[in-house]
């Protein structure tokens, strides 16, 4: 999957849990892990609340790289 994100770092520095994220963010923990690992790639709006709770910009957090095979067909 080509989106990267730093999310398990932002949320270090908050000093909370992926408990305490989740319902900061309105989603589960599970959820919160599933990102963190790269597993799953969260809607927009859920970027941005993560992106402001973080006091950041979404693409401070999450980075799209295209694969090759993406960009040549």
């Amino acid at each position: 999957m080509p989106l990267y994100n730093r999310l398990k770092e932002y949320r270090a520095r908050l000093g909370v849990n992926q408990q305490q994220m989740g319902a900061m963010a309105g989603v589960s923990r599970q959820t919160i892990s599933q990102i963190e690992r790269g597993d799953y790639s969260p809607s927009v709006t859920l970027a941005l609340k993560l992106a402001k709770l973080c006091n950041v910009t979404v693409e401070d957090i999450f980075t799209y790289e295209e694969d090759d095979h993406e960009t040549n067909g």
